[in-house]
Parts: C-alpha cells; sequence; structure tokens
C-alpha cells in the first residue's frame, strides 16, 4: 500500500495530478484499478509520455484512504521535493 501518501507533499485528484505532471512537479503516479478507463487513461499516457511511475492500488477506496480522505480517489501523486 502507498503508504509515501500519507507522509509526502501530494496531490489528490485527476485534474489536480494532471497539472501536477504538465509541470513536471509529480515523482510518482498512483492509480486505482477499479476507476474507470475514461479517468485514469490519460493519466497513464501522460506519464508514459513523460517517463513518471505509475503505481496501480486496488481500490478507489484504498487510494483514498492512503490519502487521508474519507472518499475515493481514482488518482494521486506525490510532488517531486522541493529541497536542493
Amino acid at each position: 500500500m502507498p503508504n509515501r501518501l500519507a507522509t509526502a507533499r501530494r496531490v489528490v485528484g485527476t485534474k489536480q495530478t494532471m497539472k501536477a505532471i504538465q509541470a513536471g512537479q509529480a515523482e510518482l503516479v498512483y492509480l486505482a484499478r477499479d476507476a474507470d478507463e475514461h479517468v485514469t487513461g490519460p493519466v497513464r499516457r501522460e506519464c508514459a509520455a513523460r517517463g513518471i511511475e505509475v503505481v496501480e492500488v486496488e481500490t478507489m477506496a484504498e487510494l483514498g484512504k492512503a490519502c487521508s480522505i474519507e472518499v475515493g480517489a481514482a488518482v494521486a501523486c506525490v510532488m517531486k521535493s522541493t529541497e536542493n
């Protein structure tokens, strides 16, 4: 399970994750296997194009819990460290 999501700087949700990917700020992306392909597909393709690692999580509920939110999440990402 993505324990790193509980402590890392992160964003949750398709739109916010896509913005982070396109801005070059995403380090690692999590996708829920039970989320609709039309939601996760564009994120998966963008990650592939940019060489960002994708980790699949079994359910949206599991991903939401890992992000410390009370609802399911289809997509989340860990942001790159801003430390130099």
